[in-house]
């Protein structure tokens, strides 16, 4: 339901006793986050489990931003290929490879308005990244990266980011660009 939308909708639809769509996407991608986590985990103890607390919170966050700006035809396809892009490089590289390719080859069909990548395809690029993220050496850099997508994440439900799009000269034309004209 319209309500339900956000994470403040999500939560008082559980309060008061409902499950929404978001709920039930929201459980099903941090469980496939906790499974990455420990599947990619590397040590035991506390250490391993803080850095399945990072990696768990940057899959499921980056999953759910790309989701975020999936509400423009191209926008989702070209913040992941810019990330993916920019991530490529390193041992975990071949993480993005693979969807920076599917987002590419998706995109312009995206942008001329035939196809959208959806939830799914949004959030299973965004995982990946986040999973790309997650594999960047040091606690500190990965715990600053997690900041930033909760951040980005909490300021989505007060603020639109396609109104700050729209607003901010360089990120508009990007964001059109490609597009059919209105």
């Amino acid at each position: 339901q319209a309500r339900d939308k956000g994470l403040a909708g999500h939560l008082a639809a559980l309060r008061a006793g409902r499950v929404s769509a978001g709920a039930v996407k929201v459980a099903g991608i941090g469980a496939a986050a906790a499974v990455s986590a420990v599947l990619t985990r590397s040590g035991r103890g506390p250490s391993a489990l803080v850095d399945g607390v990072l990696t768990t919170g940057l899959v499921a966050g980056t999953a759910n931003l790309v989701n975020l700006l999936d509400l423009r035809p191209g926008r989702a396809g070209k913040v992941a290929s810019l990330a993916a892009a920019a991530s490529v490089g390193g041992p975990a590289g071949g993480l993005v490879a693979g969807p920076l390719g599917a987002t590419l080859a998706v995109l312009p069909d995206d942008l001329g308005e035939r196809v959208m990548l959806g939830d799914a395809g949004a959030n299973a690029v965004g995982a990946l990244l986040g999973l790309r993220l997650a594999s960047i050496p040091g606690r500190g850099p990965r715990a600053a990266l997690l900041a930033v997508v909760v951040a980005l994440t909490l300021a989505s439900e007060r603020v639109s980011f396609t109104t700050v799009i729209e607003a901010t000269p360089g990120l508009r034309e990007l964001d059109r660009l490609g597009r059919l004209p209105s």
